[in-house]
């Protein structure tokens, strides 16, 4: 089955990063872009019946008054939808990329769990429309999307750059290694400047694990270079990225319990809620 790059854009401030970011992204893995716009049903109007507050005996009108304003919701939205869409095609097409469009009304993450057998990498936004600041509270829609799907997640903001430099949270582990691997065989950052970055002690075991990671990388295309360094994980990697002008963090989303699983992996939160740069989530 053809795999794409899903891009889901809607009225946030982070629209023009996702557009761009997915115009990248499909340039460099040559897969199809397409921007999805999902009106969530959660965002709809409570249903209520107000009639038995008013008291004045007109209940049949009032119900068909409520209910043909929700009709011209439901029509707005989805010609705003539309317009969003259209727009995101319009500034592919400016980057060299052809974009098709799909419009859908449901739950926002069953709508994307239901596409995931087709997409290779899903592009978001940090937060959505509902969200006044470009760097406001994490949207719950990314925190629950990245729990149910299995596919890579790019979560982007502000305003979206080609990157140069990369940085991977690396620890030795299974999950990570994973990663490695990964990236190795994905066209996505070939030729990109990628940082290795393990966050404990200088110990020979530490620095067999990153060499082991640094020859599959570079074998792949990616030029590598490997840091260890003390400290907490969160708080370290957040100086690393801002020391060395990272454009984009890569990390894995894996938890060593199930509980963990739950919560994506406490590092990973962490670092999608304070990120500044965009986020490259692997599963």
């Amino acid at each position: 089955m053809t795999t794409n790059v899903i891009a889901c854009i809607d009225g946030s401030s982070h629209a023009s990063a996702v557009c761009d970011c997915a115009s990248w992204a499909s340039l460099r893995l040559t897969s199809p872009l397409t921007f999805l716009h999902v009106q969530d049903k959660s965002q709809a109007a409570p249903d209520r019946d107000l009639s038995g507050s008013i008291g004045l005996g007109s209940q049949e009108h009032l119900l068909a008054a409520l209910a043909d304003l929700d009709a011209q919701r439901s029509k707005l939205a989805i010609e705003q939808g539309r317009l969003m869409l259209e727009a995101a095609q319009a500034r592919a097409l400016k980057s060299g990329v052809v974009a098709t469009s799909l419009q859908r009304h449901g739950e926002f993450v069953e709508t994307l769990v239901e596409l995931e057998a087709s997409t290779r990498l899903l592009i978001l936004g940090r937060h959505g429309e509902d969200s006044a600041s470009a760097y406001a509270h994490l949207g719950s829609h990314v925190e629950q999307a990245i729990r149910a799907l299995h596919c890579p997640v790019l979560v982007t903001q502000g305003q979206f750059k080609a990157p140069k430099k990369i940085m991977l949270a690396f620890d030795g582990s299974a999950t990570t290694r994973k990663s490695v691997t990964m990236l190795a065989e994905s066209p996505l950052l070939a030729g990109l400047e990628l940082h290795l970055v393990l966050i404990g002690a200088d110990t020979a075991e530490h620095q067999e694990q990153l060499k082991w990671a640094g020859v599959l990388l570079n074998d792949a295309g990616i030029h590598t270079q490997s840091h260890i360094i003390p400290g907490e994980v969160e708080q370290a990697l957040a100086a690393y990225q801002q020391q060395h002008d990272i454009d984009m963090i890569v990390m894995g989303a894996y938890g060593h319990s199930r509980i963990r699983q739950l919560l994506v992996g406490s590092t990973t939160n962490s670092m999608i809620r304070a990120a500044r740069v965009p986020l490259l989530i692997l599963r």
